[in-house]
């Protein structure tokens, strides 16, 4: 079986919804219990010992670059225009390699298994283009929305209210190639995946934060805290 060997955290969003926080910083420095979150990002990261780990950067990127610089972690800065995740993702695919990688956004902390190792245990790449990490509402602290996809019995993922994605997932790149633009959704990779009944999901029994504007700082905050 084909583990992925390689990650990439996203960091090059411009923080408008928790401005002013991000007035002088990027989101991924925004502290949460004393850390950045770029930070709670990598202590999962870490752990797996993966060969490669990607950095996409944009908005106030040498921050991010700067605060990065000791560690063993290559920067893929997007320049002069932030090229959402699935561009961001293709364009960092040379530092990657060519083998199934793990993505995660780092506006999120968690409380729980190691969400990596959790999908890393359940990726099956005969039957997987991708394997994305899911929780049921309730356990998806400061989401605001209805859910985004269903998990059907062989835990096959569709389109709908119910589980909130995590931001969290193991995808192969293969068909990045096809798509002409270069800025664009992980939705126009996730598509042909979704109609080839090649995207699954796996439901995830921990907690989770969605760390996107200031007053969930102190969900977050007390999530990690609860004991």
């Amino acid at each position: 079986m084909t583990h992925p060997n390689a990650a990439l955290l996203f960091a090059a969003g411009l923080g408008t919804r928790m401005r002013p926080l991000t007035d002088d910083r990027p989101k991924p420095l925004i502290e949460v219990a004393g850390k950045p979150l770029i930070d709670h990002a990598l202590a999962l990261v870490e752990p797996l010992g993966l060969a490669r780990v990607v950095v996409n950067t944009h908005y106030q990127g040498e921050m991010i670059a700067r605060h990065l610089q000791d560690r063993d972690i290559t920067i893929s800065h997007e320049t002069p225009e932030a090229l959402e995740t699935g561009g961001g993702l293709k364009q960092a695919l040379p530092h990657l390699g060519s083998g199934p990688v793990f993505t995660l956004n780092t506006d999120a902390v968690w409380r729980g298994p190691n969400p990596l190792q959790s999908l890393q245990d359940a990726w099956d790449p005969g039957r997987m283009d991708a394997l994305l990490l899911c929780l049921p509402k309730e356990n998806a602290r400061g989401h605001k929305g209805q859910g985004d996809f269903l998990l059907d019995a062989e835990g096959r993922l569709s389109q709908g209210p119910g589980l909130v994605y995590s931001g969290v997932q193991v995808i192969k790149t293969e068909g990045l190639a096809a798509i002409p633009q270069q800025a664009f959704s992980l939705w126009d990779h996730w598509r042909p995946m979704l109609k080839a009944g090649r995207m699954f999901g796996l439901a995830y029994d921990g907690q989770w934060c969605d760390v996107g504007y200031p007053e969930a700082i102190a969900l977050a905050e007390e999530m990690l805290a609860d004991v």
